[in-house]
């Protein structure tokens, strides 16, 4: 018996929307890899893109548990001697925040040329609204995930 290897023609794309208020950015994340990468179809072969398309809305309000906000540091470096600069996750949600959800999302893939083209399938919007209507999105509810209701 041979292994199923899928075909290029065989692949069904289909379109998610994650509402990101109030959820956990590492229980998200990791689900939207997940996703991203095409885990969750019978179908599944690592050597191939296989996932679905995801837009993130809402990813200004999301919340990072027992105060990592303040405490974890993103550090990013120049390339150049001297060039560390740190900051932390409240500084860069509040600057960029789409950037920073994308950024933790990316991290989960692959780091080669299959997790950069995994990763051109992932939409994320600071705000409630994204022009990706036309596409028909199914909302994805994400389990496990905490929505933390501020009050």
């Amino acid at each position: 018996m041979k292994t199923y290897s899928p075909k290029k023609a065989e692949i069904v794309r289909d379109w998610y929307v994650v509402d990101a208020e109030g959820l956990t950015l590492g229980r998200m994340a990791t689900e939207i890899a997940r996703i991203l990468r095409g885990k969750h179809k019978p179908t599944f072969a690592p050597h191939m893109d296989m996932g679905d398309h995801v837009i993130v809305i809402n990813a200004s309000k999301i919340v990072l548990t027992s105060n990592k906000a303040e405490r974890k540091l993103i550090h990013t470096h120049s390339g150049y001697p001297g060039g560390l600069t740190s900051r932390t996750y409240a500084d860069s949600m509040a600057r960029r925040p789409a950037d920073t959800v994308r950024k933790s999302i990316t991290g989960m893939l692959p780091k080669n040329r299959l997790g950069r083209q995994m990763a051109t399938k992932l939409k994320v919007y600071a705000g409630p609204t994204h022009p990706h209507q036309a596409q028909s999105p199914k909302t994805l509810e994400i389990p496990g995930a905490r929505r933390e209701v501020k009050v």
